[in-house]
């Protein structure tokens, strides 16, 4: 199951940036990364991360 991150932004480079922290933050504080996570294009032209949990992971 895919999960939004909850707001869009104006360049590739700030999404890029939101994504660099998500990955620096769960490998800081000893979580589990995503699976994956994505940089995406709205209809608007304006982009959004998206990520993707592990499997074994259970949403509070």
């Amino acid at each position: 199951m895919w999960i939004y991150w909850i707001r869009l932004y104006e360049s590739k480079f700030q999404a890029s940036c939101v994504v660099q922290r998500m990955e620096n933050d769960y490998w800081m504080y000893g979580l589990d990364c995503p699976q994956e996570i994505e940089i995406f294009k709205s209809l608007k032209g304006r982009y959004g991360v998206k990520y993707l949990l592990n499997k074994s992971r259970k949403l509070i």
